[in-house]
């Protein structure tokens, strides 16, 4: 006589929190939000993630453009410090290197509706694992935000790399088949450079068939479309001569102007170049009087040109 299978039912509070299209943690084999979830408060989509964190811009930045870049945070309840980086090996949503150090990627897949609670599941996870250890997400169950998990006096400073040395220790950098691995994903990397502007961040990109500059802007979306619009409209939406503006994507909550540019221009040009349309963009966002009809076509043509990533 067959043996019968002892079935033990789980109650919502006893199961973690993941995605709902994920399969659930309680091995039904059905979608969580079929099983479990569906008894929890849904979750709710945040649009701008990463506001109130210090130097907004380059956490979207991070997240959305720059290819391989690290910078450096603290964990409020610890003061551990922590590395915060574009991308990690294959990719994880963290990982705990063999020296102990702590990495944090961005450029992961995000399940909550809230890319921030996320990366905070993940935090909270590797904190808590061992050396030489990585986690994908997390529970988001018992979680709070970045904006709660972090120290947001430390300002956050990430610098661009042409490689992703970063990943390995001193140790693991001696060895011969790191360097293999690191010459496998340079072909990879767009070339990326800061370009050092006042308001907001900015990344020179080269790519196989044009020269890019992004130019990602610190306020709300709605209110800085109107602002290039009026820039448009009179003709002041460039980088100077050899320059035209190609569009904008929507990145976690905030506005990104491409530019196309000359490949040979040097940096130090559109650093000036973006001094001035900076302070004209400025002007412009905090005008008050309606747009105009040209400026009104102006921002119909711009929205026609933008594209929403993720």
């Amino acid at each position: 006589m067959a043996k019968s299978t002892k079935v033990i039912e789980m109650s919502s509070e006893e199961v973690a929190v993941v995605g709902p299209r994920e399969p659930c943690p309680c091995g039904s084999g059905r979608r969580y939000k079929a099983c479990h979830g569906k008894d929890r408060a849904p979750l709710t989509f945040v649009s701008r993630p990463f506001e109130g964190l210090p130097n907004e811009t380059e956490w979207v930045a991070l997240r959305e453009i720059v290819p391989a870049a690290v910078g450096r945070a603290r964990v409020k309840a610890t003061g551990q410090e922590i590395v915060v980086a574009s991308l990690l090996p294959n990719s994880v949503s963290a990982m705990k290197r063999t020296d102990g150090v702590v990495m944090l990627a961005l450029q992961v897949q995000t399940s909550s509706g809230d890319a921030s609670r996320d990366m905070a599941a993940a935090l909270t996870a590797i904190l808590q694992a061992d050396n030489g250890s990585s986690v994908v997400g997390g529970d988001l169950g018992n979680t709070s935000r970045l904006q709660d998990l972090l120290d947001l006096s430390v300002p956050f400073l990430p610098e661009t790399h042409a490689n992703f040395d970063f990943w390995f220790t001193e140790d693991e950098m001696a060895k011969p088949e790191t360097s293999a691995a690191l010459a496998e994903f340079e072909g990879s990397i767009i070339e990326t450079e800061r370009i050092r502007v006042d308001l907001g961040s900015a990344f020179w990109c080269a790519f196989p068939d044009r020269t890019v500059v992004r130019w990602l802007l610190p306020h709300e979306e709605e209110r800085s479309l109107n602002a290039l619009a009026r820039l448009a409209a009179s003709d002041e939406l460039n980088l100077g001569n050899g320059t035209r503006y190609l569009g904008a994507f929507r990145a976690d909550g905030l506005l990104v102007p491409v530019f196309d540019v000359q490949h040979e221009t040097p940096i130090r040009a559109f650093e000036l170049a973006l001094t001035t349309l900076s302070r004209l963009f400025m002007s412009s966002f905090e005008a008050n009087a309606p747009l105009t009809s040209a400026e009104r076509r102006a921002r119909a043509g711009l929205v026609g040109r933008q594209l929403t990533l993720r």
